[in-house]
């Protein structure tokens, strides 16, 4: 036969200083550990304004692409005002 632990009971006061206890050492132990903090070589709105940027510079590099290259045009031109007015002004006819 396999004998029976005998427990004897514990008081309130007994089991309210060994919660104590162990959120004083979880504490501790966690002082101890290393936190990291994540530094950011560029600011969110450096992120969003470089974004931006770098989407408008895109932009012209494509068109220029696309009109110079690909187009029978000339590159430098399509980024003048008067390409532009006459594309708006052969969509807008009927």
């Amino acid at each position: 036969m396999v004998a029976k632990e005998t427990t004897k009971p514990i008081s309130r006061e007994e089991v309210k200083k060994a919660k104590k206890s162990k959120k004083e050492q979880e504490n501790h132990e966690e002082s101890r550990q290393k936190v990291s903090v994540r530094v950011r070589l560029l600011p969110i709105w450096a992120r969003v304004l470089l974004v931006l940027i770098l989407m408008v510079v895109s932009t012209i590099a494509g068109l220029i692409v696309g009109y110079g290259v690909i187009g029978s045009g000339e590159p430098k031109d399509a980024i003048e005002k008067t390409t532009w007015q006459h594309i708006i002004d052969l969509v807008e006819k009927e």
